[in-house]
Formats: C-alpha cells, structure tokens, sequence
C-alpha cells in the first residue's frame, strides 16, 4: 500500500476542507449579517457556548484514545521522551513566538498594524504552547513509528499539557505584552482565569470522560469491537465538528478576509518556518542520541505538528470568533496537512 492510502481522505485533503469552509463560512456571514452576533454572544462565563460544543466533539474522541495505562513503559525509550518534553516545552513555545514577533513586528510593519500584528502574535503562542495529539498517530504510522511509544509520548504531553500550558502561554503573553479588553472595551490583565477555565473545558472534561469511555468500553466490548467500531462511528463527529467550528469562524472572519486577503499568507509564513525549524531540530538531535528511526520519527512529528483544536478553541475564548487571534489559530489548521505530508516524506527518505 502507498504511503499516500494510508492517510484517511479527510485528513488528507485537510486544507481543501478549511479553504471551502472559508468560502462556505463567508458566504455565511455574508446572508446573515448582523443577526449571527446572536451566536458569537452566547457566552457562560467567558466560554463560548456553541463553539465549546464544537470542540468538545472535535477533542473527545481524541481523548478517547488515550491509554494512561501505557505509561509503565515510560522508562523504556527515556531518550526519545526526553527529546519530545524539551523540545515540547521548554524550545517550542519560544521559538514559536520568536518566529511570530520578527515577522508581525519586524518584517511585515509595512503591511500590518500594530493591533493586527499583537493579534497574529497571540494566536501563534496558542500555537506554540500546544503540540499535537491526535494527528501525531496518523504522522506516526505514516513514518512507520513505533505505535506503543507513540501512544507513550501522547500521554505524557496530555498530563504535561494540563500543568504548563498557562503558565508558558501566560508569561509569553507577559513578555510581549498582549493587551486583553473586557466587555466594555478597557485594557485588563492576562485573563489568567480564561486560560485555566479554557484548559478544564477543553483538556481535564474530555481527556477525564475519554479514559473513563476507553477502560470501561475495552473492558466490556473488547479491543477489537473499540478500535473498529467505536472509535470509527466517532471519526464523522469529530470530522463534522471541526468543519462547522471553521465554517462559524470565518463566517465571523468574512470581511476580514475580503478586506485582507494576504493576511492568511503573511501568518502562514512564520507558522511553516517554525514547523520545519521543529522537526529540524527534534530530528537532528535525535539522530546525535542514536534514536532508532521509529522512535525518532514521532518525537520530531510531535512538536512539529500542533493541537489545534485547543489553540482555536482558547483564542476564541480569550479575544473573540473576529478577532486576528482566532484567524490566525485557524490558519495553522490551514497549513496543518500539507506541511506535516512533506516532512512525512523526509522522514521516510532519510530513515536509512
């Protein structure tokens, strides 16, 4: 079988489903008008409601997967788990934003606002503060990497995850200054409170309600009945979720978009030279500790791929469905598959 019929269709042809969502989304925003504020203000606290909805059916059945029973294997390839926890946590986050404030701040001046480029800057720490977890498996498999260390690494970055994302995302916000509003438009302090109630609703519920689903599933219906009949009725869920989450977006991005059009390539760039600056970096060191191919391939694919959905899903919570944060979480989407395919194949070309 080819390397390319292994990827599922979805995720494969990814970026053609975000770009007709951003067609589909701004012809929403178009018909509508003013009436769709009707959503972007349907808040509980400072969580979106029919966005939280969204998500959660994006992230609970990655969630669902996740096997914290693995981790008694930590200590078996300890190198490779070092490698993916530096890189993770204390280089990517950084360079992430460093990337992001040259470019936004320095390189694009001539073509951004100050407020457009504090905007970009903010989505692409959400970014950088949260490496991937679902989308790793597929990377994983497609880079033939060893799946019981894959599944090792993803579950010590989802405990890490729970402990460090605010804090990384609430000093990066510090250092560079991001201003925050409240509802009557005055500057405030990093909503620290949004950060950590966006971690609980999107991270400890669904993460919590998954292993319950996967040890009490397992236990009764089996592996096999699990992974080919459970976790293949959820796919379309989380498919159509994240489809609908981009659609109301943009349908909020509309006149952003037309107004701006080179707005997404701009917050591209930085975004796709960080990717390939991660695995770069995660590859290279992994071949000086003489890491094994299917243990150094899925720790370079780790921090060079990124949770997403949680990033989209914080920047809505903290500055708004229109704001320039939500859109440019939403262009790391964009870029997620096709730049995730090349190293794929760099991978594999160099595994000898």
């Amino acid at each position: 079988m080819s390397e390319e019929a292994k990827i599922g269709f979805f995720e494969k042809y990814l970026t053609v489903w975000v770009l007709l969502c951003i067609a589909a989304g701004i012809g929403v925003g178009y018909i509508s008008g003013d009436s769709i504020s009707v959503l972007s203000d349907w808040n509980i606290s400072t969580v979106n409601v029919p966005v939280s909805i969204l998500v959660w059916l994006m992230i609970y059945p990655m969630m669902v997967q996740i096997d914290f029973s693995s981790l008694k294997y930590v200590s078996r390839n300890w190198k490779g788990l070092g490698l993916t926890v530096i890189v993770n946590w204390l280089i990517k986050p950084f360079t992430m934003a460093l990337f992001a404030y040259v470019f936004f701040y320095k390189l694009y001046q001539a073509w951004l606002t100050p407020e457009d480029a504090e905007q970009y800057l903010a989505g692409a720490i959400l970014l950088g503060a949260a490496p991937c977890t679902a989308m790793v498996f597929v990377w994983s498999y497609l880079t033939k990497g060893d799946a019981n260390y894959t599944l090792v690494q993803v579950s010590v970055n989802d405990l890490i995850l729970l402990v460090a994302f605010v804090p990384i995302v609430g000093l990066l916000f510090s250092w560079f200054d991001i201003s925050f509003l409240n509802g009557q438009g005055e500057v405030i302090g990093i909503p620290y409170k949004t950060l950590v109630t966006s971690v609980i609703v999107f991270v400890v519920i669904p993460l919590v309600a998954g292993y319950i689903t996967n040890r009490v599933l397992i236990k009764s219906k089996g592996q096999d009945w699990f992974e080919n009949q459970f976790l293949r009725r959820l796919k379309p869920i989380s498919i159509a979720a994240l489809l609908l989450t981009l659609v109301l977006i943009f349908a909020f991005q509309g006149q952003t978009i037309i107004d701006k059009p080179v707005a997404i390539l701009l917050i591209a760039i930085p975004l796709t030279l960080q990717t390939y600056f991660i695995f770069f970096l995660s590859w290279f060191t992994g071949k000086i500790l003489n890491l094994k191919h299917n243990i150094c391939a899925p720790s370079a694919m780790i921090g060079a791929s990124n949770f997403f959905e949680l990033a989209v899903a914080v920047a809505i919570s903290i500055f708004g469905l229109d704001s320039g944060a939500s859109l440019a979480t939403v262009v790391g989407v964009l870029i997620e598959v096709p730049v995730m395919l090349s190293l794929v194949s760099l991978a594999n070309k160099w595994r000898y």
